[in-house]
């Protein structure tokens, strides 16, 4: 009980971090007060809230606050799911992420983004994202496989095998375009969008 309490007051702690990358990531956000309208970030907390009881033990609650945000927001995370502080889903509207993935740190995901799976066994089935990726709008990242730091995905790709970091894929099935040779994605790059 006193872990479930130390993890739920560290929430907080998760949530400025997010919306610290929201304030870098988002040009249309003014102020930080303009997120409790941002349907993304509004799922982005239910889905921690939902992650911390999933992790406790906790299903019926954890898939309650699961089911509030696929219902208002139009977003579908699943609980299991491991996402880590600051992480961007812009607008997320039909973003589908999978029960084994795994995202890291500074991504950056538009709207209609799948990270699925490609078959119906149990385990782990669905990407490892690294972090600094950015993740064009309507691509799908299917597989147990990983997708390097600092990667930048074109919009509508499908990405089936691993990524190196530091790339651009695009394309159907996705291959290499480019390098980005960049720490962090920039705050705009025109050809994804």
């Amino acid at each position: 009980m006193r872990s479930f309490l130390r993890e739920l007051r560290n929430l907080k702690k998760i949530r400025e971090e997010d919306i610290k990358e929201y304030l870098k990531k988002d040009p249309s956000l003014e102020s930080k007060w303009q997120l409790f309208f941002h349907g993304g970030f509004q799922a982005l907390q239910l889905y921690r809230i939902s992650h911390l009881f999933y992790r406790h033990d906790l299903k019926f609650i954890s898939y309650f606050f699961y089911y509030l945000s696929r219902i208002f927001y139009s977003v579908d995370i699943h609980p299991g799911a491991i996402i880590e502080p600051g992480v961007v889903i812009d607008h997320g509207i039909g973003t589908v992420i999978g029960s084994t993935v795994t995202i890291g740190k500074g991504t950056l995901i538009y709207h209609g983004v799948t990270l699925g799976s490609r078959n119906i066994q149990k385990g782990k089935r669905h990407p490892d994202i690294g972090r600094n990726v950015l993740i064009g709008c309507g691509a799908s990242v299917l597989g147990p496989i990983k997708i390097g730091d600092n990667v930048q995905i074109g919009a509508n790709s499908v990405v089936l095998s691993s990524v190196p970091s530091n790339v651009k894929v695009a394309g159907i099935p996705a291959k290499i375009v480019g390098w980005t040779n960049v720490q962090e994605i920039p705050e705009y790059i025109e050809w994804i969008v």
